[in-house]
């Protein structure tokens, strides 16, 4: 798979990553098993970038990343967040987004343990904290790049002026927001074009639209149970099906193009310049999505894929009301 770099600062790292949430949380049933077969088959088919968090499980994803990629090491780059929640030793939350350089320090040695690195190649603050000028948060993790413990930084879901002033405290590799053909906001509210401008790689999580954009969900009773989407607005009853229509315009354009509907909507997004990290647990769909890597789109396709979903047609916010607070748009 084709290699290239993330950011100014050094960062390189295959176009299409991995993202392990739905391996020990959100989605469903864990298969501890297939997955690392999965994590494994990754790294064949010459993905270099894996993303985790010490919020998934808690803990228990950077747990199964570390067992699973520890004979790997040489050929990965992990990356993991902090922050989006505060967790306490046992993986409790016990509050808010937390941007403290006390919990900063104290976040980075609990996912270094549970990773079994010596330094993480990416560490991303995984949620702003309102309370805490990001300045303190960054002059932090700057610290933590000049220790070693940490060699590239990033954010995640944080808006054009806060990118700016985290990048002035401690050079930003990489801002992770969800972008797909169904979540366009960063192209109008200032993030590509910050990015864009300070020489920052934009890395985008759910790709897929959370699985509506692969053409294989129907239905929301096809969903595991334990499934955080069945809470989801845009999975609801109010929502499902109109956003359902648009995916299947999608479907028709991938039928016409020869590639499956996923692969057509991973090649979008790639198309944008951006890293893309869909996630999955199960090696069929890493197959799936690995080969849109090699996908190239005309710009008749790209015109057409534009104007059959416009931005402001999806039906329904990404996550309900109290998560969507987390998140600067």
């Amino acid at each position: 798979m084709k290699q290239h770099a993330v950011g100014a600062q050094g960062l390189v790292t295959s176009v299409e990553g991995l993202g392990t949430m739905g391996m020990t949380a959100m989605y469903g049933t864990r298969d501890d098993t297939e997955s690392v077969q999965t994590l494994h088959r990754a790294v064949e088919l010459g993905v270099t970038l894996f993303d985790t968090s010490d919020f998934y499980g808690p803990f228990t994803g950077e747990e199964l990343i570390g067992r699973a990629l520890a004979s790997y090491r040489d050929q990965v780059v992990i990356a993991t967040k902090f922050g989006g929640a505060t967790l306490d030793d046992n993986g409790n939350s016990v509050g808010g987004a937390n941007g403290r350089p006390d919990y900063v320090r104290h976040s980075v040695e609990g996912s270094l343990r549970r990773l079994g690195l010596d330094h993480i190649d990416l560490y991303y603050q995984h949620r702003v904290d309102p309370d805490v000028p990001v300045a303190e948060t960054f002059g932090a993790l700057g610290e933590l790049v000049a220790q070693g413990k940490v060699r590239y930084l990033g954010i995640s879901e944080a808006s054009a002026d806060t990118i700016r002033a985290a990048h002035a405290a401690a050079p930003l590799s990489a801002v992770q927001t969800e972008y797909s053909l169904f979540t366009r906001t960063v192209e109008t509210n200032g993030v590509l074009a910050a990015v864009r401008e300070l020489g920052i790689g934009f890395v985008a999580y759910s790709p897929l639209g959370r699985g509506l954009l692969t053409g294989t969900l129907r239905s929301t009773q096809d969903l595991p149970d334990h499934d955080f989407r069945r809470t989801a607005p845009r999975f609801s009853q109010e929502h499902f099906a109109h956003n359902l229509t648009l995916a299947d315009r999608v479907r028709d354009i991938a039928e016409k193009t020869g590639v499956t509907p996923g692969q057509l909507a991973l090649a979008w997004v790639l198309a944008q310049g951006a890293t893309a990290i869909p996630g999955t647990k199960r090696r069929a769909y890493l197959e799936e999505n690995a080969a849109a890597a090699a996908v190239t789109l005309d710009p008749a396709t790209l015109t057409e894929l534009d104007q059959v979903i416009p931005a402001d047609e999806v039906a329904g916010e990404r996550y309900v009301p109290q998560a969507m607070q987390a998140v600067q748009e």
